[in-house]
């Protein structure tokens, strides 16, 4: 079973509240990271795990010519009804329906660490890269520096048992993992770094709804309300004197080089 067929479901369970609460919280990271990759005027772009498009839509904006692809349905057809003219795909990151030196950068943000196998996704991320071109992952930094993994996720997949079969974790937070893995797949590491990003919502049922909306597989296994009532317990810790939750986090992010 590829990538998509697992994390299509997951992610596209609640997709509308996905798009509508999680993305928009997302804003200042994703435009950082479109910094951080150079992403600008022209710029053929693809996103990898473009999830409702948020990030297309503010690189569309800075005047790039974007595409996407995403393991869920929903999703995909959210973004394409907000982004008339792009070319979005549904299918696996791991077999990329694209042609090679299509591209000027292509971004994972925040997608690489659910593939099934992470190598691969690169290699046809550089597959389908522009010699020269830029190929840009942002993950979570470290699980103390993110407040909402920590805080508030952590409570909630708590609901569901380990899976003893599951293979162990890579350090993604760590320097040198993501490097590592452009390296084994063909591209010279250029830049990394680290950036803050916090995430907002509004009052705490729009948190709750937002975190159930990546809760699937939770949702699934101890049921709604269970879950819900996980996240609520978290809040108060997040909750600001106007009503509003904040989550304090950092992001890890590396670019590379197609040579």
């Amino acid at each position: 079973m590829g990538t998509a067929a697992i994390q299509g479901a997951v992610w596209g369970a609640r997709a509308r509240d996905w798009a509508d609460l999680n993305e928009p919280a997302w804003r200042l990271v994703f435009q950082t990271a479109l910094t951080k990759a150079g992403v600008g005027s022209g710029t053929r772009l693809l996103d990898i795990g473009c999830g409702a498009g948020g990030a297309l839509a503010l690189a569309r904006q800075l005047g790039a010519e974007i595409s996407g692809l995403d393991a869920s349905e929903n999703l995909i057809a959210i973004a394409r009804q907000r982004l008339p003219g792009a070319r979005l795909e549904l299918g696996e990151m791991e077999e990329l329906p694209f042609e090679d030196s299509a591209f000027d950068v292509v971004t994972a943000i925040n997608s690489l660490q659910f593939a099934g196998d992470p190598i691969r996704v690169l290699s046809e991320a550089r597959r389908v890269l522009r010699t020269g071109g830029t190929g840009f992952a942002l993950v979570w930094g470290r699980r103390e520096d993110c407040e909402l993994i920590a805080g508030t996720a952590s409570a909630v997949f708590a609901l569901v048992p380990p899976n003893p079969e599951a293979p162990a974790p890579l350090s993604w937070s760590e320097a040198g993992t993501v490097e590592g893995l452009m390296r084994q797949a063909g591209f010279r590491p250029k830049n990394a770094g680290d950036f803050p990003g916090a995430l907002i919502m509004p009052d705490a049922d729009t948190a709750v709804r937002a975190v159930l909306s990546a809760s699937a597989r939770v949702i699934q296994h101890a049921g709604e309300s269970a879950a819900a009532d996980a996240i609520r317990r978290t809040l108060p810790k997040f909750t600001q004197a106007d009503g509003s939750v904040v989550w304090n986090n950092r992001f890890r992010w590396v670019s590379a080089v197609r040579d």
